[in-house]
């Protein structure tokens, strides 16, 4: 009895999880953002940058691993989401050294908001803009992103698309982390309407012992392309902007060197970068 009594008090994997670290686990890597960050400013002003403003910032994990990779560099993050933020300072700024920590600014506010000083890059990822939906609202969004940047400015971000990225109910599912401790991440198309454009993605995260967190994180946004995103940038005053892919050998493995592009395979699921130049 004593058995069964301790067998039902016992906490799942998913009931104990921090789903804030299984997303960082799942979906970031922060050096590679601040590497390519580094190699986008190059190619657009032969030049190094400094200064990093981090839009819908979250746990703002990029800002931190900025400051880390030079000690002339500054970073700005800026989200609504105070649970977000708040991990973000327990969990990645507390993990930075005290000069390393006072480089690092957090903004609770809205994203369409001018801000000084201006920085040199400026970046929008995991397809945060998504979630405005109308022409007018992403171009006004662009317009003031523009003003954020100095003289000499990148803006970044990344797109997906392909078919898979319209099929309802369609799963992506990795493997994150193996072993008894171990969890899957499962990246879900749950609805896409073909009229509008509105799509809803949710994650999930499955863990060694079969239990689940569903619906961890969810998004509705708008499934916007890479030809509007463009043409937005140029209604909003940049000068030019750059598709980067992901180089790929004759078998399709990814080498994750990302190069500018005109034209790509036609994959069933792809990511690439947007860089747009002030």
């Amino acid at each position: 009895m004593a058995n069964d009594k301790k067998s039902k008090g016992k906490r799942t994997l998913a009931q104990t999880a921090d789903k804030f670290d299984c997303y960082q686990r799942s979906v970031q890597v922060p050096e590679h953002e601040v590497d390519f960050f580094e190699k986008a400013f190059r190619e657009a002003y032969k030049s190094k940058p400094y200064t990093l403003r981090e839009d819908f910032c979250g746990t703002f994990a990029v800002c931190c691993e900025w400051v880390k990779s030079h000690s002339r560099r500054t970073a700005t993050g800026v989200d609504l989401d105070r649970e977000t933020l708040d991990w973000g300072t327990e969990h990645n700024l507390s993990r930075l050294s005290e000069k390393q920590k006072s480089r690092v600014r957090i903004l609770r506010q809205d994203v369409r908001k001018r801000n000084r000083p201006t920085v040199d890059v400026l970046a929008a990822q995991n397809f945060s803009f998504w979630l405005f939906k109308t022409r007018k609202e992403v171009v006004d969004y662009f317009k003031v992103a523009r003003s954020n940047l100095n003289s000499k400015g990148i803006m970044v971000m990344d797109m997906m698309g392909g078919g898979d990225c319209y099929t309802e109910e369609n799963v992506d599912k990795r493997k994150i982390r193996k072993g008894k401790k171990g969890f899957s991440y499962h990246w879900e198309q749950a609805s896409f309407n073909p009229v509008n454009a509105d799509a809803t993605f949710y994650i999930h995260f499955k863990f060694a012992d079969g239990s689940k967190m569903k619906r961890a994180f969810e998004y509705h946004w708008r499934f916007w392309t890479i030809p509007e995103v463009r043409e937005m940038l140029a209604e909003a005053g940049f000068s030019k902007s750059h598709v980067y892919w992901e180089n790929e050998d004759e078998d399709s493995k990814h080498f994750e060197e990302w190069q500018r592009g005109d034209i790509a395979p036609s994959h069933p699921s792809w990511i690439s970068y947007i860089v747009a130049v002030k």
